[in-house]
């Protein structure tokens, strides 16, 4: 950054109060945002963490229908639970508040009235649907009908689940109010838009000139829109659950959430600085940030701005930094379908073990693109690295200080050239890290810091103290003294990262708080210094762990097929005479092999009445040759005979195949003879 500010106001997404918070929330705004929070805080700058659940909508006000509460119930339920997973988490807000308060309606009530008296908005009359029994405007999301690519029923006025598509309600076929049932009518409606058109060039120019340092995902999509040519953008909608349109005439309509929500920014500041809160955003000397997931970039840097700027009086942000998504085991996160590693059950399932999930989830940063957690990593990365080479470096120094120093840091004696080069690297690794959390490359920054360590390890490896302990006291106190300098070192540099256990590292160091300019020094701990005891920074997390899981999240999986699982449609009829010529039989299996080259087909002898019968079948995915001897199957007798890989196949077995592709042998629930016909 070029200019030079003298705070920065850090701001990271509202979670919406519909659910409670997962690890692609984490690994794309929360933990991002706090380890920067975390390093501002450490080199003594003034920073303000500002955060806060966002309450209103439609879905929430879907969610408390269906389980036949109120929305203000939901929201409740969700900003507890939401909140302590954070505090418990160690997400470092200077304030976490909620857009149900007072202050926040109040806040947004006025941010819209002073843009209404400016004559920032434009009037709309447009037709919406109409449920005209339940006597309301709908929501996209209270339509659903058939979906007109897919022909899926059910799908809703905003989106097609089954196929993926976006839409318009108008698009449905048969569309119905899924409040009243009926068939909703369209219907005239009048609200106020936010004209972004009239905000485009100076939002060219800011963004696509002034602002070419943005990470490339947000730019290109700021630019995509850009250039697309904006449009006005309703503020407004018919809805009972929000804040009310505060003028006359707008009865039954709120404040449109994405209009109110990043208002709650500024009110929860508000919240928590009630006279001082305008330097945070109002001074020009102040530096705002917004940390957010992908799916917000257009909201944050082009229709929030917008905002502000026709405001007049507040400042605009200087950087955004939005990651991409987080998939979980390969496959999309997927609240609706539970597919999610859910923060608060996280914490039930690894007490102790939040630094661990910062570190894999920072490790797997889905900063430039789209990335995966799966738990085998997530095993991984604890036992290969935190494990073996963080936790192991600091364990050996300490015991070895305790062992022939009685716990003491021994003094430094006379450097050699190996030594002086160690005691740079502590230097470089401080200009290295500085550099990219500067550009909110915190992947690449977790990744020097364990580079200290991985220099500790390496630098006793050369040394060997344990060999020297017996010639030459003098030297072992030199090397353990710079091991230790390391490990301070390493609490400084992991602060931001792993706050838990740089805590955790202070305490066996037995020192208080170091700040960031200390980072680098080789002097932080003097000689006689009285360590603590030392204990395991970090512990192996062992199979079982992992493999619970790994069977949670197949449970949820075949769940999900079983709630998704739709049978293929009735193929068109055949007359009688045409199904009786076919011959049905069940047989039993002599012999079954693998065919070789061939890794679907399984090659059977049957038995079926009156001979042995060979059949070649593509069900060897989903069954053992040795497991099917025996057995009874069913199956086609009168097909002519084909050849499959070089084999002449006499028949055909029948199987059934699951919603998952997976095939199962079609077999009488009693044994019956051999050649038995079904009919």
């Amino acid at each position: 950054m070029d200019k030079q500010f003298k705070r920065t106001t850090v701001t990271a997404a509202l979670p919406y109060a519909n659910g409670p918070v997962h690890i692609g929330h984490m690994a794309g705004v929360y933990i991002p945002a706090d380890i920067y929070v975390r390093y501002l805080r450490l080199k003594k700058e003034e920073v303000l963490f500002i955060g806060g659940s966002d309450e209103h909508g439609v879905p929430i006000t879907i969610r408390a229908k269906k389980e036949g509460v109120t929305p203000q119930d939901v929201v409740d339920k969700f900003h507890s639970i939401i909140k302590k997973s954070f505090i418990d988490f160690g997400i470092s807000y200077d304030f976490y508040g909620r857009t149900t308060s007072k202050t926040h309606h109040d806040t947004a009530s006025e941010f819209f009235r002073q843009l209404y008296d400016k004559g920032e908005f434009i009037e709309q009359v447009s037709e919406q649907y109409y449920d005209e029994k339940a006597e309301t405007f709908l929501a996209d999301r209270y339509i659903t009908g058939e979906c007109p690519h897919c022909h899926a029923e059910g799908a809703y006025g905003d989106q097609c689940e089954k196929c993926g598509t976006s839409l318009s309600p108008t698009d449905l076929i048969h569309p119905k109010s899924t409040i009243s049932g009926a068939e909703p009518v369209m219907k005239e409606t009048k609200h106020w838009y936010l004209p972004l058109d009239q905000h485009e060039a100076w939002l060219k120019q800011w963004i696509l000139n002034d602002h070419k340092e943005w990470r490339p995902n947000v730019y290109g999509q700021c630019k995509s829109w850009l250039d697309m040519g904006l449009h006005p953008r309703a503020v407004s909608r018919d809805l009972n659950w929000g804040i009310p349109v505060p003028v006359e005439g707008a009865e039954g309509k709120v404040l449109y959430v994405w209009f109110d929500a990043p208002i709650g920014y500024i009110s929860n500041t508000k919240e928590l600085l009630p006279n001082d809160w305008e330097k945070w955003w109002k001074n020009e000397d102040t530096r705002l940030l917004h940390f957010i997931g992908k799916d917000n970039i257009v909201f944050h840097c082009i229709v929030f701005p917008a905002m502000l700027k026709a405001e007049g009086s507040y400042i605009l942000p200087d950087n955004v930094p939005s990651n991409e998504f987080l998939n979980l085991e390969g496959d999309k996160i997927s609240t609706s379908r539970n597919w999610a590693v859910w923060l608060h059950e996280y914490l039930e399932d690894f007490p102790g073990k939040q630094d661990v999930l910062r570190y894999v989830l920072t490790a797997n940063a889905p900063e430039t693109k789209d990335n995966d957690f799966t738990w085998k990593d997530f095993q991984a990365r604890n036992n290969n690295e935190l494990v073996a080479v963080y936790g192991n470096f600091v364990n050996r120094a300490l015991v070895l200080t305790d062992k022939y120093f009685n716990g003491k840091v021994p003094s430094c004696g006379e450097l050699t050239d190996h030594d002086k080069e160690i005691i740079e690297s502590f230097r470089e690794v401080k200009v290295r890290l500085e550099d990219l959390l500067n550009h909110f490359k915190f992947r690449e920054a977790q990744k020097e810091a364990m580079n200290l360590a991985r220099i500790g390890n390496k630098y006793l490896a050369d040394t060997e103290p344990w060999k020297l302990a017996k010639t030459d006291m003098e030297r072992v106190g030199t090397i353990l003294n710079i091991s230790l300098q390391l490990v301070a070192n390493l609490a400084i540099a992991f602060e931001p990262f792993l706050p838990q256990s740089s805590n955790k590292l202070r305490d066996m160091l037995s020192i208080e708080a170091y700040d960031w300019n200390d980072l680098g020094r080789s002097n932080l701990l003097t000689p006689g210094h009285q360590l603590n005891k030392s204990e395991l920074l970090f512990d192996k997390i062992e199979d079982e762990a992992i493999q619970a899981q790994l069977d949670r999240l197949e449970r949820i999986k075949l769940e999900n097929e079983e709630l998704n699982y739709k049978a293929n449609p009735i193929k068109s009829d055949v007359s009688f005479d045409e199904f009786v010529k076919m011959d049905l039989r069940v047989g039993t299996v002599l012999e079954c092999t693998k065919v070789p080259k061939a890794d679907k087909l399984l090659q059977f002898k049957i038995e079926d009445g009156l001979e042995t019968r060979t059949i070649v079948s593509g069900i060897a995915k989903f069954y053992k040759p040795e497991e099917l001897v025996g057995k009874q199957v069913c199956f086609i007798a009168n097909l002519p005979p084909r050849k499959l890989k070089g084999i002449v196949s006499e028949g055909m077995i029948l199987s059934a195949e699951n919603s998952d592709g997976s095939l199962s042998l079609v077999s009488p629930i009693s044994e019956v003879k051999p050649g038995s016909q079904i009919g």
